[in-house]
């Protein structure tokens, strides 16, 4: 694995962690939803997830990350339609998708620290 892409992961794993963080166990939906700073910060970590996928599909064409296409189109939405980022749909990345990506991710960098090992 190139250095590039396994910082990218690293990257990618760190700004899942912090939105884990800032969710914690006891955020609501609705807790979410009416806190302004706490959506600008997860927005923000899905914009860093969605670069450094961005860059990864840059450095090695071939790798295989599931849902690599929206992820980046979510960077995207987020950034360039910011007056249009639907709360539910974000809620909904974050709660249902963020913790498939999270094993993903981990597995490459167990993998490639094994072979680094080896």
């Amino acid at each position: 694995m190139k250095p590039e892409v396994k910082k990218c992961l690293y990257d990618i794993n760190a700004s899942i962690k912090n939105i884990t963080d800032f969710i914690g166990k006891e955020i609501s939906f609705e807790m979410f939803r009416h806190n302004i700073l706490l959506r600008r910060a997860i927005e923000r970590e899905l914009e860093i997830i969605g670069e450094a996928v961005s860059r990864i599909m840059k450095y090695e064409p071939t790798f295989e990350l599931k849902n690599s296409r929206k992820i980046i189109d979510t960077r995207n939405w987020v950034i360039h339609a910011y007056d249009n980022v639907d709360e539910v749909i974000i809620w909904g990345i974050v709660k249902n998708h963020l913790p498939e990506l999270k094993q993903e991710v981990e597995s490459y960098l167990i993998a490639n620290n094994k072979a680094s090992n080896e």
